[in-house]
């Protein structure tokens, strides 16, 4: 929709059309989330120095981003590998944290809807229909032999879009660590692993940190002990 989606965006904000709060509650065949970028870009990035940008062009690019990398972990999710401290083998925590597929729209498209304007933030609905591999996807996922985790996570808002990025890898780290400490007695070598997201992300922004909370379903591929060779 390009600069008309916030030409409408002050309209939209005072005619208070529609509720922030409200959300689908159903993803197997349409998604449909929120998604918000500052209007301007952190002092500390390089894109608030660019003067040939236009007005919303950080704004519309973030919106953007932000959306198709969220979709990706709706539809096609993250693989992961964790590898949990251990002071008595001098072991450091590690984590890493990958997409499965690339996020391809195929024939479908990414509508953004109803923009507003609050707290010096642009939202917007932002919708997707999953291709029919997508719903296979899902419909595979949401089975009862797949474990239903949450996790939080921070990460700094002058990283711009990578902030972003970082907080949902660390919502995912947390979610992975506290499932796993609750049914392995003693910590294994390493996990490996991978999450789709199920519910709706949730974003915000506290004390200079963006704050990322997911939904996931949970499959474990294997974990490794230190016994093992």
């Amino acid at each position: 929709m390009g600069k008309n989606l916030f030409l409408i965006a002050t309209a939209a904000f005072l005619l208070n059309s529609f509720s922030v709060s409200a959300q689908s509650t159903d993803f197997s065949n349409k998604i449909r989330i929120n998604v918000w970028a500052e209007m301007d870009a952190c002092p500390e990035l390089a894109e608030a120095h660019n003067t040939s940008s236009g007005q919303f062009d950080y704004t519309i690019n973030r919106i953007k981003r932000t959306s198709v990398f969220l979709l990706n972990g709706m539809t096609n999710g993250w693989r992961f590998c964790y590898t949990p401290s251990d002071k008595l083998r001098n072991v450091k925590e590690e984590f890493a944290m990958e997409e499965i597929l690339p996020f391809k729209e195929d024939n479908n498209t990414i509508v953004y809807q109803k923009p507003w304007i609050q707290d010096n933030l642009v939202h917007s609905w932002v919708e997707f229909e999953r291709t029919p591999r997508m719903k296979r996807n899902y419909t595979m996922w949401n089975t009862i032999k797949h474990k239903k985790i949450q996790g939080r996570g921070y990460a700094s808002v002058k990283n711009g879009f990578e902030g972003i990025t970082n907080a949902a890898k660390d919502a995912l780290k947390n979610a992975i660590r506290k499932h796993y400490q609750a049914i392995i007695k003693n910590k294994p070598k390493e996990i490996r692993g991978s999450v789709l997201i199920r519910n709706e992300p949730r974003l915000g922004i506290d004390a200079g940190q963006y704050m990322v909370e997911l939904d996931f379903f949970l499959e474990t591929d294997r974990i490794i002990l230190y016994k093992e060779f």
